[in-house]
């Protein structure tokens, strides 16, 4: 496991000395602690029906902003910004998910004299629009897959990307994202009918009709870079391989990738990095890029404007951490960290554990934790909020921890993460951790010889045990 990496841009949270955490579960309590270490007072927001949860037992103080339901608890960005003003925090973190990438959220936070512990309100809301993003890439020097510029809002339009193009071909909401906001269309006889269908799809889902045309990609993986930056300093941490997916959801995520060798690793980075440099981006970010597998080659797809899920990866093989290092920077503390002082070491794995049955179609599973075990060990992180007894309510995301095992070389960290798995124990609900076995342990995955239809393909041509 990477040694932590020490600085003076360690020891201190320069100017907050209070945070509110808007938002709930293992990044909330990933949060709590960071903040605990640095001397940081945490204030959690936590919904009614999270009263009885790990991170309100371990905030320094938590307020109940609202009921169950997201849209008047966790997505409340009044609720939220007033519980802020009411508690007198310097600064409001907000994880992922819920209003972590909402840039209106940011801007009020902005307004109110609130540091917003992410990138600029219009940064987010340029980042945000995967065509303005797109053009910013452009602009930057860094490939994007072929497709159109701007957005499309008529037929004689997507026909003519169409036909420079080439078929099968995407048609994406600008302002989609965790998978939905997709067509594929395969031929020009559905072309018109997948334009429309898609347009309104995009306005229902995300109050925004715009949409774009790339190329379809068959043979692909999804690789992305961790970026932090103050504003002046721009660090890559390395990349995050998170082609084990299952309908575009990530499941297991790795660093480093299996398949990059050294100048495509610098390629993609330097992309990241410039990319930031062009958007004037501050605080912690990941740049997305598929990955060819046909040509070798990458294309830059996306950015999230926040801490990933998967960012223990990035920890466990850079011995950097990014929620300190991300309140330290919205504190106004300088990265004193150069490049040259991220070393990358040995090999990370990562599973998402949901409270999901792999036998219903993943349906959610919620219920009461009647036992849990939690797996240890050297090179091995549970980042989770679940506990003995803990109730997981039905209303929010599925995943109750997150399992990353080191190792000095990709064998070992599968040969760990295996070990880990077998030794987690949650009885009374239904998880995924047997899928992740089967994921971990399978020839496929063990070659590093995949794509995204990987998973996809083992459901297909195995059982789903519910063990």
């Amino acid at each position: 496991m990477a040694e932590p990496v020490t600085s003076p841009a360690t020891s201190g949270s320069g100017s907050i000395r209070s945070v509110l955490i808007a938002n709930r579960g293992e990044i909330a309590l990933r949060i709590i602690r960071a903040c605990k270490e640095l001397g940081i007072k945490s204030v959690l927001a936590y919904s009614e029906a999270d009263a009885d949860s790990l991170p309100v037992k371990l905030a320094d103080q938590a307020v109940c902003i609202g009921p169950a339901r997201v849209n008047s608890s966790y997505r409340n960005a009044h609720a939220v910004v007033g519980a802020a003003l009411a508690y007198r925090v310097d600064a409001i973190h907000p994880g992922y998910g819920f209003l972590s990438e909402n840039a209106d959220f940011a801007a009020m936070c902005e307004q109110e004299g609130v540091t917003f512990v992410g990138p600029a309100s219009d940064v987010i809301s340029r980042m945000g629009d995967k065509i303005e993003a797109k053009i910013i890439a452009r602009r930057a020097g860094v490939p994007t897959v072929p497709g159109s510029v701007g957005a499309i809002s008529e037929y004689a339009e997507a026909l003519a990307v169409a036909s420079d193009v080439g078929y099968p071909l995407l048609i994406k909401a600008a302002a989609g994202g965790g998978g939905r906001g997709m067509r594929v269309v395969q031929a020009a006889e559905t072309l018109e009918k997948d334009l429309q269908e898609i347009m309104s799809e995009a306005e229902v889902a995300f109050g925004d009709p715009s949409v774009y045309i790339e190329r379809y990609l068959t043979d692909i993986r999804h690789i992305e870079i961790q970026v932090v930056s103050d504003g002046e300093t721009v660090l890559h941490l390395g990349e995050r391989d998170c082609t084990a997916q299952r309908r575009n959801q990530k499941l297991v995520e790795e660093s480093p990738s299996p398949v990059l060798d050294a100048e495509l690793r610098q390629g993609l980075a330097g992309a990241a990095v410039a990319l930031c440099r062009e958007v004037g981006y501050t605080n912690a970010g990941t740049v997305e890029f598929v990955f060819d597998n046909i040509e070798r080659t990458y294309y830059f797809i996306e950015m999230n404007t926040r801490i990933q899920v998967e960012h223990p990866v990035s920890e466990m093989v850079s011995g950097i951490d990014l929620i300190k290092l991300q309140l330290q920077i919205a504190g106004g503390v300088p990265l004193e960290l150069r490049q040259d002082d991220v070393v990358i070491r040995g090999h990370a794995i990562e599973c998402r554990i949901n409270a999901e049955d792999p036998d219903r179609d993943f349906a959610p599973n919620p219920g009461t934790i009647a036992r849990f075990r939690a797996p240890g060990g050297f090179g091995v992180r549970l980042d989770t909020h679940i506990e003995t007894g803990y109730v997981i309510p039905p209303f929010y995301d599925s995943m109750v921890g997150k399992l990353i095992c080191w190792g000095q070389n990709r064998d070992e960290a599968i040969a760990r993460t295996l070990r880990a798995l077998e030794e987690l124990e949650v009885e009374g609900i239904v998880t995924t951790a047997p899928l992740h076995a089967r994921i971990v342990s399978s020839e496929r995955f063990r070659s590093g010889d995949f794509n995204t239809a990987f998973v996809a393909e083992l459901l297909a041509t195995t059982s789903n045990p519910t063990t």
